[in-house]
């Protein structure tokens, strides 16, 4: 393997793996995975129907499919918490290993996330003052001040129940056993990146974009897994994607999807062939700016 990609950290991270590193496991884990979360979300709406009533339960299931209310908002982000249910299922019961095992040690995830973060904080203070001002026309506001800071608290919970289920599931479970079974990063790094982008692929709701987007997803997953291969945890991997999702979800969202909890929303929507095109190359460059960043915060 190459100097530049020797992940001595990665080894720590992935030995509670290497008990039963069967791919066999890994399939089973993966169906014990969705069957825990389908079944925990069926029930949840189930409930939450119920609850409502017909013309209730009918409105919400509306805002869900775009997530255009605060309400729905949380009900999407928290309910990634059954992601994390799920991986923990499966780490528990096929792979025969502590849940908590998925993240890492605990401790220096934390101080990793803490210290990953505060880069993001000094990098975003630079980035607002540098070119581009703005994203080639004003944006729209999507929610008066005071109650956006109000709900706040609340949506900083739920985006990082959001972040944390993603990082557990995808550089979490599926790159620890990957990474168990297989040496070559084209197998644990590449592979859930890649399952990483398919489920961000969205034809219905971005057209003729949805491909380029989950291309970025999928980017974005290689450069997370990369990072918690460095850092043998997934503090800064869900550190870097928490303040991605604050920014995307909180600040500045797309008017047609996922916008119930921003401030502002975007001049252009997602299915916006030729604007977001525009955007995309200075969104790469932002997110390999944010990966930079954490590299050194890690390295301090």
């Amino acid at each position: 393997m190459p100097g530049w990609l020797t992940y001595s950290a990665h080894e720590q991270f992935v030995a509670p793996a290497r008990s039963a590193p069967q791919i066999w496991r890994l399939l089973l884990g993966l169906a014990v995975a969705a069957v825990v979360y389908l079944v925990l979300n069926q029930m949840l709406f189930r409930t939450l129907y119920r609850t409502l009533g017909d013309d209730g339960g009918t409105a919400l299931f509306t805002a869900l499919q775009t997530g255009a209310t605060p309400l729905a908002m949380y009900i999407l982000l928290l309910s990634f918490g059954f992601m994390i249910m799920g991986a923990g299922v499966a780490a528990r019961i096929v792979h025969r290993r502590p849940a908590l095992s998925l993240l890492g040690p605990p401790r220096l995830a934390l101080r990793q996330f803490r210290s990953v973060i505060w880069m993001m904080f000094v990098v975003g203070a630079v980035i607002w003052l540098l070119p581009p001002w703005d994203m080639g026309a004003p944006l729209q506001p999507n929610m008066p001040l005071g109650r956006w800071l109000m709900l706040l608290p609340l949506s900083l919970v739920a985006v990082l129940v959001q972040v944390s289920a993603e990082e557990i599931f995808f550089r979490g479970y599926v790159q620890q056993q990957l990474a168990a079974r297989f040496k070559s990063p084209l197998m644990w790094m590449v592979l859930p990146a890649v399952l990483f982008g398919l489920g961000h692929y969205l034809p219905g709701s971005a057209g003729a974009n949805a491909g380029l987007i989950a291309l970025w997803a999928a980017f974005f997953g290689i450069l997370m897994a990369d990072l918690t291969a460095r850092a043998g945890t997934l503090g800064p991997a869900i550190a870097v994607h928490f303040i991605n999702n604050i920014s995307a979800i909180l600040i500045v969202s797309m008017p047609d999807d996922l916008s119930g909890l921003a401030l502002y929303l975007s001049p252009f929507s997602m299915d916006d062939t030729e604007a977001l095109r525009a955007w995309l190359p200075v969104d790469f460059a932002l997110m390999l700016v944010s990966w930079l960043a954490a590299r050194l915060a890690i390295r301090r």
